[in-house]
């Protein structure tokens, strides 16, 4: 019969091995993540940011919409993107039309007041307004965007 400091010591050597490579793993990923989400004082928190996606009939349209939404501090930036395609149904017609596509900036926390905005002031019946969370970036560029845009209150 193994004496009980045999057996633990095999016990303890699989556990090492099975679980060590592992452990390893995911303090490397740990590590990794806080050291990409901080710089100097600031800590970025993955989703306080957002980008929003809405589409405009032309640069006209958009170039109003964006003013809007920097000036009401409702974005930090828009980008327009000139020259896009959208092939879609409506109202029971598949419709094929030249767009420009908005890409703007913002707090996760204005998303409803962003939305407000446009669907306001944008002139299709049904716009496409679409966010995706941003969990990582270029820290002093989302730091500014936090600075531009202020938390709802």
């Amino acid at each position: 019969m193994p004496r009980a400091s045999t057996v633990f010591s095999v016990l303890v050597l699989l556990t090492t091995c099975l679980f060590l490579p592992r452990l390893l793993h995911i303090s490397r990923r740990f590590l990794t993540t806080m050291a990409s989400n901080t710089e100097g004082d600031y800590q970025y928190t993955p989703g306080l940011h957002s980008v929003t996606y809405v589409t405009a009939p032309n640069e006209e349209t958009a170039k109003k919409l964006a003013e809007g939404l920097v000036k009401n501090k409702l974005a930090a930036c828009v980008n327009i993107i000139p020259s896009i395609f959208s092939v879609y149904e409506w109202k029971d017609e598949i419709q094929k039309d030249p767009e420009v596509l908005m890409m703007i900036k913002t707090r996760t926390s204005r998303l409803e007041d962003l939305t407000k905005f446009v669907r306001d002031n944008h002139p299709y019946e049904v716009c496409e307004v679409i966010s995706t969370p941003i969990q990582h970036g270029n820290l002093p560029y989302l730091k500014w965007l936090g600075e531009i845009v202020p938390d709802k209150q």
